[in-house]
């Protein structure tokens, strides 16, 4: 009975991909140890998710995306089409979020640089929670179609992938002036979007196979958005643009090495 249900791809799925979820919560943890950072240390720490985010979308989303277009349409133009429209369409997904986002619905106070600070912020934590749902569609993807031994070096890998991006959500929302308590817990939130996604994957996996380059490249899109446009230029605002670069660099290779290690 344990074997049959231990078997079944449904469970396996959404196993597999809560535990790579639950690895954001984990990278989090420690922001209730830590005090506010101060503005150079939060831009240094922005400038080191952005870099978890450029090399993220790269390794783990685009370069999967073209893999997976070509394993289905075969060889061609046709998998680098699907990717660059699904990137295309993933930032402008993003670019019609940040026009209708209202600045008031996370600071009541008036407008000024702490209100779009935060709506910047805010930005990039929906970015990293687009991005996990399509890994969590991987991720069941995966357990459905090899079963434990083929979800499983996945689930390990997007899991630990998962903690630094939880990490930078948590320090990014502590350096606006978020509680302990609350930083970690919208980080925790990010990760748990994962198990739907896994879920997702198993129940539909036929037209998951279909959908999935789709979904990595259109998360590509998003995160690549919020890079450039909303995480870069708050970095750089207030004068603190080596720092920023430096965490950016140590962010991107980070990421990279877990990236490619993993594979």
């Amino acid at each position: 009975m344990a074997e049959t249900i231990l078997g079944s791809p449904l469970l396996l799925a959404t196993l597999g991909s809560l535990a790579a979820g639950l690895m954001t919560a984990v990278g989090a943890a420690p922001v209730l140890a830590w005090r506010k950072p101060g503005e150079a240390g939060r831009d240094a720490m922005l400038g080191f998710a952005a870099g978890v985010m450029l090399s993220a979308a790269f390794f783990s989303l685009i370069v999967p995306a073209i893999e997976a277009a070509e394993g289905r349409w075969g060889p061609g133009l046709g998998p680098p089409a699907v990717a660059a429209l699904g990137i295309l369409l993933g930032m402008g997904a993003v670019a019609l979020l940040n026009e209708w986002l209202p600045h008031e619905h996370f600071d009541s106070g008036p407008e000024g640089p702490q209100a779009r600070t935060r709506r910047r912020i805010w930005l990039f934590v929906a970015a990293i929670a687009i991005h996990n749902l399509p890994e969590g569609l991987a991720v069941g993807v995966a357990f459905a179609a090899g079963g434990l031994e083929g979800g499983l070096p996945l689930a390990i890998g997007i899991g630990l992938q998962n903690a630094p991006e939880g990490l930078a959500v948590a320090v990014a929302l502590r350096g606006v002036g978020y509680r302990r308590r609350d930083a970690f817990g919208v980080a925790a939130l990010t990760g748990l979007i994962e198990p739907v996604g896994g879920l997702a994957g198993a129940l539909v996996l036929a037209a998951s196979a279909a959908l999935l380059p789709w979904a990595l490249a259109f998360a590509a899109g998003a995160m690549l958005y919020v890079i450039s446009h909303e995480i870069i230029p708050e970095t750089h605002a207030g004068g603190h643009q080596r720092r920023a670069t430096a965490g950016l660099g140590l962010g991107l290779v980070a990421m990279m090495v877990l990236d490619v290690w993993l594979a």
